[in-house]
């Protein structure tokens, strides 16, 4: 499968490249998968004819809210934003909603999810594009050891089972940093960000043997996806990453540490799951007007001007 090395293309600047630059900039570096948060059309209109493979997301909460409350907002989504690029955009997935909040995740997820699915199967493009949602660590419980994750939130399963049921992957926003930022005293850095010599784990519940954090973490999910009765859906990681400044731990060195081993780690996946994990760092660009902790705004692998931030290679 082409294009398993993603990035995502985050817009929160206001100094940053045109859309075609950045294409250009994916493909010089052989960056072959892209995500994009909102169906921006400049965004689309450049990556036609490239081979990059996307991940179009529908946009934030509200935007969830009104594929979930009509079938025919879907279908207009769709014939806007989908149909007049799917001859020459691959797009892989749609991501209906992004770390959706549980409160309105429970009532919305699955009917947008729904309904955008049912207007790709009437537009003839539900073999080649998949819907899904991206979640973010806190809709799973127990997650470690690995064997022992479980869906905290009760719609999830229902999820899990539309998933299944379509043949679609589950996305999933995967970061160690945080959890190492939030818990230094139990997690090493080590461990954490792929470096060698972190002390294995060995989970009593599987038999496996765990020698960094993000492969722990991914395991977790499949577990849970196992105990909902989806034991066929799949993982993305639809971001991950590390920033290299503004905070605890935020550091060119352990940025670079992290990204170049969740790259590499792509290939191999992970002792639950070996194989090919397709993965999506976070993020393309630093972005100067992200909102919250500093470190937001310290996640890219490139700088604005398109300088890396520190080097970096995606293999072929």
């Amino acid at each position: 499968m082409g294009g398993v090395h993603g990035v995502c293309y985050g817009r929160n600047g206001d100094n940053l490249p045109s859309p075609a630059d950045v294409v250009q900039l994916y493909r010089s570096n052989n960056i072959l998968a892209m995500r994009i948060y909102s169906p921006d059309h400049d965004a689309l209109d450049a990556l036609r004819g490239s081979a990059i493979a996307l991940i179009l997301d529908v946009g934030g909460v509200d935007a969830v809210r009104d594929l979930a409350g009509s079938p025919s907002a879907a279908a207009a989504w769709v014939q806007a934003n989908v149909q007049p690029y799917r001859r020459d955009v691959i797009i892989r997935y749609i991501a209906v909603g992004n770390e959706v909040p549980p409160g309105d995740a429970a009532g919305l997820l699955l009917p947008a999810m729904r309904n955008v699915h049912d207007a790709l199967v009437s537009a003839g493009l539900d073999s080649s594009i998949k819907v899904s949602t991206a979640v973010k660590m806190d809709v799973f419980t127990n997650t470690f050891p690995p064997s022992s994750g479980v869906f905290a939130q009760p719609y999830m399963a229902d999820v899990a089972r539309f998933l299944a049921a379509t043949g679609a992957p589950l996305l999933a926003n995967v970061y160690p940093y945080f959890a190492y930022r939030d818990d230094p005293r139990n997690i090493s850095l080590e461990f954490a960000s792929f470096r060698p010599g972190a002390a294995a784990v060995t989970d009593s519940g599987n038999g496996l043997t765990y020698t960094n954090l993000f492969d722990a973490m991914v395991d977790a999910i499949y577990a849970a996806l196992e105990k909902a009765g989806a034991p066929g859906v799949g993982v993305v990681v639809s971001e991950s990453g590390w920033p290299s400044a503004g905070g605890f731990a935020a550091s060119v060195d352990n940025a670079r540490a992290y990204n170049q081993g969740v790259i590499n780690n792509v290939q191999q996946g992970t002792p639950k799951r070996p194989g090919v994990l397709e993965t999506y760092v976070f993020a393309m660009f630093n972005e100067n007007q992200k909102p919250g902790d500093e470190t937001e705004r310290h996640f890219g692998l490139f700088n604005p001007d398109k300088s890396p931030v520190y080097p970096i290679t995606f293999p072929n």
